[in-house]
């Protein structure tokens, strides 16, 4: 690969074996003056410059280091977690739970601002679905109608607005030394409370069914972050309706989105907090 070939000459580093390739990125083992470094590329330039600001916007509080980064190259070195296991390996739910809480609360102790997408514009998908929506769907229109209602809601109603990895979960939790760390954010501003919402989907069925793992760590997640169940399980609607509207623009299965949705609507009718 060409792009591998010129960033090891402007990082000085040498690439060894890959580590994962996913999406159209590539990420590998570098190293560089005996230093053992990540080296990832395939983002776009815009993508690239928003994961920067975003890790160097957590750094400090529980983020991996950039080393070093090329807008042009597409091409992000950064330090390497050691030993780098995944939140997924602490396979006792309750744990995992009080490990994402602690990540969670390190993340975000300040407003940080930059070149961030807001999560409005994140949710942008919906938007673009329900302006060429058909009487044949495909998603239903009432889990559509109340994803809009309950993201203009939330947004208008967000006070405190800070900045968001926006993919917070065990694949992206890492173990580094006698700490825990993220990568891979995405740089969003908005809403702390949707910051869980991908934890919660992750291994749904981890000691219980979906519905009880999904009641207990909103149990533990709000306790833990005074953070609003009903608005996290809002969020939790409007995403299953985005991933949704995703699925529709990739031309995959859509149905998961929408069975996200179900899963947060049946914790909102169970709490007493659904009007639909």
């Amino acid at each position: 690969m060409e792009v591998v070939r010129q960033c090891e000459g402007r990082f000085e580093i040498h690439v060894g074996q890959p580590l994962t390739h996913e999406g159209g990125t590539h990420v590998f083992l570098a190293t560089r003056a005996h230093e053992d470094l990540v080296l990832k590329i395939g983002l776009n330039e815009t993508d690239v410059t928003r994961e920067v600001y975003a890790l160097n916007g957590f750094s400090g509080h529980g983020a991996i280091d950039v080393i070093d980064f090329d807008g042009a190259l597409s091409a992000l070195l950064l330090q390497r977690a050691r030993p780098g296991h995944p939140l997924s390996t602490i396979t006792d739910d309750r744990r995992a739970t009080e490990i994402f809480g602690s990540v969670v609360q390190r993340l975000h102790p300040t407003l940080v601002t930059g070149d961030h997408e807001s999560l409005q514009e994140h949710c942008a998908a919906i938007g673009r679905y329900q302006q060429t929506l058909t009487p044949a769907g495909p998603l239903p229109r009432s889990w559509l109608h109340r994803a809009v209602e309950y993201l203009n809601s939330l947004v208008s109603s967000t006070d405190h607005p800070v900045l968001l990895h926006g993919d917070l979960h065990h694949a992206n939790i890492l173990r580094h030394q006698d700490e825990w760390v993220c990568i891979d954010p995405k740089g969003i501003i908005g809403d702390l409370h949707f910051e869980v919402i991908q934890y919660l989907l992750n291994h749904p069925n981890r000691q219980g069914d979906a519905d009880i793992v999904l009641a207990r760590r909103m149990a533990m997640v709000t306790e833990r972050l005074g953070l609003d169940a009903q608005r996290i399980a809002r969020w939790g609607v409007v995403k299953g309706v985005l991933d949704a509207c995703w699925a529709l623009d990739d031309g995959t299965d859509w149905h998961q989105g929408i069975d996200t949705a179900e899963r947060f609507g049946r914790w909102l009718t169970l709490s007493g907090h659904s009007s639909w």
